[in-house]
């Protein structure tokens, strides 16, 4: 067994194409090397600004030898086709096996390969990885034809065992393998021979490298909170800018300093942002005024004045960062104190689909979205109105312009000096979100009306110009955007047909469609704002009503609206049937399973989520009770039996079963049981207590064992199989008004 040293040592990596080079060259490598023969115990990967390395343990000295048999064509096949036969295994005629069977004598070819020494195939592999690394980016130098991320300058490749260590000999571009590598650029320049990993790491570190990126990640975090420490501070944690910085320097050295008082009035988000995308510095609070007051950098070198020249010049840049963001935020403040009407009325220019019009026409639509959807989440009508019109006008804010992942949050400040209540400057920071399956819900209730009006406006605009996800193809994030929709209504419990919420906001896209496409251009805009406000008016009336109401709706709906989309019934339902796959989705990870889902989608009132959810959480719980699969067992015998019969004698038996008919004990049992269940489960199911229905459900297990234990359904009187029969059918009907178990597996 031997042991296999990489290097590929370059000028500096750009630190986020770091973490996917090394795993790409782990796996480039190793696999190529299981390819050929070889085999290995353990293999790790590492990075640094200038290099990837990789150390592979237990590495077999030469691949086994391979002993490959091919079958041919028929001895007497003809002359082509052996002579094809010959070219492709490489072998003459005298060279291959006749052997007889049925049908006759079958050339076999014998391809004997025999082991190749270890260094000649990792040769081979590492060449290939090099030239075919699969950089996001990379470049070309000199006059040579390689391609990589930045100058190759040498490449270490060392094979090592008990007796010792050899250099594997290969040139790519002019470049020969070496067993010697560099330290630090600065600390500790000149090139160093290394005999194995163990002294290739213990070298670097000694030339001021540390080879690991976790150990560098380690050591910025606690020299970070040390500085901040020893000043009664706290830094704020940011995972993705440690591993950035840890990808930058490769002798970590943290420096902390102060900001300049002139800029800790400006909102904390603004300085951390400025300071983390621009200088790459992590924030420091004081928690005792709970400003961001300092920050630290890192350093790729250890000062000899304690880094007060490195300090003096990141103050120096950082001062003329943050004087251009309180040259934004403050003109910012003048506009949003003005009333925004200057951001609003820019809005007008700006395109958020050329289908489906301006963001100003957008942000309409979603203000009477919300004022729609805002009885049903318990908001305020005018505030939700007032919110989503506002909610976006920072878009056209310098800060947001500046710096776009503050878009909301800016928002929200904005609102705030303006004198806007809060709810309104709450919802012009929640209505993102939640963004992801990890980002907070939003619960204040107008910030949960706008949140879902945005997302809601989103998807059905999409649907209304047949710009669906397509495979694993989403450009315009629509799986999220309902995902947001699902978590908004379960976090707040909120009860609403989403069916007619979503024809609702469908139809005022369609009608966008048909303005940026012409179809309305001899109306005046006020007639279309009537149309529009026609269907909110109908959709007033209905929400809450009952279904044969909520048909009467799509069907006014449907009449006025643009004739170049057709069916708008089937984008909606096509829509639903987008969110229940994102729900199954969704509760998969909760431990819910598909077979489950289905089951309570089958059943009415799937467009009601949180009705949907508890539903299901109910059946879960349920199924996995000792009584529940055997439930189920006993009602899926009691379906088929009854399928079957009603299949052949073509007649529904659902007129009733009278216990006078009845011939055991075990039949008069399951009467009296499923008398008992109905009483209990009717009740428990218009209160939606959906546990009680099951629990009641649950008492039917007992007699419906015993009944198909003693008694034989299709009997030879038929009196008693009819009664039988409409006995099954209660079985039925009573366990399917709770769900639709046919779907459940098992």
């Amino acid at each position: 067994m031997a042991d296999l040293l990489i290097e590929l040592f370059s000028e500096e990596i750009p630190a986020r194409m770091q973490a996917r080079a090394r795993e790409d060259l782990k796996s480039m490598v190793t696999n190529g090397l299981v390819e050929a023969g070889l085999t290995y115990a353990s293999a790790g990967a590492f990075s640094t600004p200038r290099r990837l390395t990789l150390a592979i343990d237990g590495l077999t000295s030469e691949s086994k030898p391979v002993r490959e048999e091919r079958k041919g064509p028929a001895a007497t096949a003809p002359a082509a086709a052996i002579e094809g036969f010959l070219r492709a295994t490489g072998l003459t005629i005298d060279q291959l096996e006749r052997r007889a069977d049925k049908k006759g004598e079958t050339l076999y070819a014998i391809l004997e390969k025999p082991g190749r020494p270890a260094a000649a195939i990792i040769a081979e592999v590492l060449e290939a990885t090099i030239r075919n690394f699969p950089w996001p980016k990379s470049m070309r130098w000199g006059s040579g034809s390689l391609k990589w991320v930045r100058p190759l300058h040498s490449i270490l490749c060392l094979l090592s065992d008990e007796t010792g260590s050899t250099v594997v000999p290969m040139t790519v571009e002019g470049i020969t393998t070496t067993n010697t590598t560099e330290g630090h650029r600065f600390l500790s320049p000149g090139r160093f021979a290394v005999t194995g990993f163990d002294d290739y790491a213990v070298k670097l570190k000694r030339a001021h490298v540390v080879l690991d990126t976790a150990e560098r990640e380690a050591a910025i975090w606690q020299g970070a909170q040390n500085l901040a420490f020893a000043v009664g501070m706290e830094v704020f944690e940011d995972k993705g800018l440690l591993s950035e910085v840890a990808g930058l320097v490769e002798w970590p050295v943290p420096l902390m300093g102060r900001i300049d008082e002139a800029f800790l009035h400006l909102p904390p988000e603004v300085l951390q942002t400025s300071m983390k995308e621009h200088q790459k510095f992590f924030s420091v609070k004081n928690p005792k005024t709970g400003r961001i007051e300092g920050f630290v950098t890192v350093a790729n070198t250890q000062p000899a004045d304690h880094g007060a020249t490195i300090l003096k010049g990141n103050q120096k840049v950082l001062t003329a960062r943050l004087s251009d963001a309180r040259f934004f935020y403050e003109n910012d403040l003048r506009v949003a104190k003005a009333g925004m009407g200057e951001w609003l009325e820019g809005l007008k220019a700006v395109t958020f689909h050329n289908k489906l019009g301006s963001q100003a026409d957008r942000i309409a639509r979603i203000a009477a979205l919300a004022r729609e959807i805002a009885p049903l989440v318990g908001a305020d009508a005018d505030l939700a109105e007032q919110a989503a019109k506002l909610a976006k006008a920072d878009l056209r804010s310098s800060m947001v312009g500046e710096f776009p992942e503050l878009q909301g949050l800016m928002g929200m400040y904005y609102a705030r000096a303006a004198g806007l209540p809060d709810a309104v400057a709450l919802a012009a920071r929640d209505h993102y979100s939640p963004l992801g399956p990890s980002d907070a819900v939003p619960t204040d209730p107008v910030s949960v009306a706008v949140a879902l009006a945005d997302k809601i406006d989103t998807l059905t605009g999409f649907w209304a110009i047949d710009e669906k996800p397509t495979g694993s193809k989403d450009p315009f994030a629509l799986r999220r955007a309902a995902l947001g929709v699902i978590r908004l209504v379960l976090g707040n419990g909120a009860r609403f047909d989403l069916s007619s919420t979503i024809l609702l906001a469908l139809s005022r896209n369609i009608m966008a469609v048909g303005k940026t496409e012409g179809a309305f251009e001899t109306f005046p805009d006020s007639s279309i704002n009537d149309l529009t406000g026609s269907i909110a008016a109908r959709a007033r009336a209905i929400f809450g009503m009952v279904a044969e109401h909520v048909q009467f709706f799509r069907d006014e709906a449907r009449a006025i609206l643009s004739p170049t989309i057709e069916n708008p019934d089937s984008r909606t339902n096509d829509l639903l049937s987008f969110f229940h796959d994102r729900l199954k989705v969704f509760l998969k990870d909760q431990g819910i399973r598909h077979d489950v889902i289905d089951a309570c989608l089958a059943m009415p009132g799937n467009d009601d989520l949180t009705l949907l959810v508890n539903r299901a959480q109910a059946l879960a719980a349920f199924l996995k009770t000792e009584d529940g699969p055997n439930l189920l067992q006993g009602y899926k015998r009691a379906n088929t039996i009854l399928s079957q019969a009603e299949a052949k004698d073509g007649v529904e038996y659902s007129f009733g079963a009278d216990i006078k008919f009845a011939e055991t004990d075990e039949e008069r049992a399951l009467f009296t049981a499923l008398d008992q269940a109905e009483a209990a489960i009717t009740p428990a199911m218009a209160a939606e207590d959906f546990p009680a229905a099951m629990a009641a459900m649950a008492k039917l297990r007992g007699p419906i064992d015993a009944f198909f234990t003693a008694v034989q359904v299709n009997s030879d009187n038929q009196i008693t199989r009819r009664n039988r029969l409409n006995l099954l059918h209660r079985i039925r009907a009573i366990c399917s008004g709770v769900a639709d178990l046919t779907r459940i597996e098992g």
